[in-house]
């Protein structure tokens, strides 16, 4: 029996067998099920940014960020943006929407980049670099509409948000994952913070590591509103899938700055965080 039924309409069945999300026979394992659920309930989230960026430009520029095999900006193209580089080859139009994946291992911007070129998709560029990097690397556009970073590990995700703001994106889209730095400076000034009896929340080594990971998400919206974003949380799927799937989503409306901007200093003050005020940055 043929899997094909879980496939979106107008999806390349070559595309996932390239990406070995189906086997040849067009068959799918629990793993590759469960990949392909992520990133379609992950679509749906962004094929409205999508359309809003579309609706007032007419063109998109998206930065994924650690793409690693680029199942997100594959699926991306294939069902959004190859109809608009149709389109844009109809018209002749030389300056069109177009995806950016960022990635650190050079055997998978290798990869991605003969995929892109096997299948056509020429709005597709994959640059080795970091996160960090990226943002002062000149092979990417001053200002882009819509970041991505899909379980960008640590503080990569905060390198991701960073960049956002300097590109001055309209869209923010992350799912954050092993996010470990503030649980380390949750735990380095433990000693100095015990007059707190806040610290009774992350005096044991397992709540560290779980307040740590709900903290830095909470101080990533708090900076978010900050610039003046307009930010929703949700879960990506269900919790039976992975415990990682916390979705935030950031649309720029230019909103009140001071008051988020308060609230993260207090709370970093609070929790003995001083110290990373650069890192959750609220003004440029």
């Amino acid at each position: 029996m043929s899997d094909h039924h879980e496939i979106r309409p107008g999806q390349s069945i070559e595309l996932l067998k390239a990406l070995h999300i189906l086997t040849r026979d067009g068959k799918m394992n629990q793993d590759s099920r469960r990949k392909l659920k992520q990133v379609y309930h992950l679509y749906q989230f962004i094929e409205p940014l999508l359309q809003d960026v579309m609706r007032e430009r007419g063109a998109v520029t998206l930065v994924d960020h650690g793409a690693g095999k680029s199942y997100l900006g594959f699926i991306l193209y294939d069902l959004f943006f190859k109809a608009q580089q149709e389109q844009q080859e109809q018209q002749d139009l030389a300056d069109g929407s177009h995806i950016y994946g960022i990635e650190t291992r050079e055997a998978l911007v290798k990869s991605s980049g003969e995929l892109a070129q096997r299948l056509g998709f020429k709005g597709m560029s994959f640059l080795n670099l970091s996160v960090a990097d990226s943002i002062v690397s000149d092979r990417l556009p001053a200002t882009v509409d819509i970041v991505t970073a899909l379980h960008a590990c640590d503080t990569a995700t905060d390198d991701a948000i960073r960049f956002a703001l300097e590109k001055k994106a309209r869209h923010i889209v992350v799912v954050p994952c092993c996010q470990a730095e503030v649980a380390g400076v949750l735990r380095r000034n433990k000693s100095k913070a015990l007059a707190n009896p806040l610290t009774e929340i992350w005096r044991h080594p397992i709540h560290t590591r779980e307040f740590g990971s709900q903290v830095t998400n909470v101080l990533r919206c708090l900076q978010l509103e900050a610039h003046g974003y307009q930010v929703t949380v949700t879960e990506l799927v269900g919790w039976e899938h992975s415990m990682k799937n916390e979705l935030i989503v950031a649309q720029y409306k230019d909103l009140p700055r001071r008051r988020p901007a308060e609230r993260l200093d207090n709370v970093l003050e609070t929790l003995g965080l001083a110290e990373m005020r650069e890192r959750f940055f609220t003004t440029p």
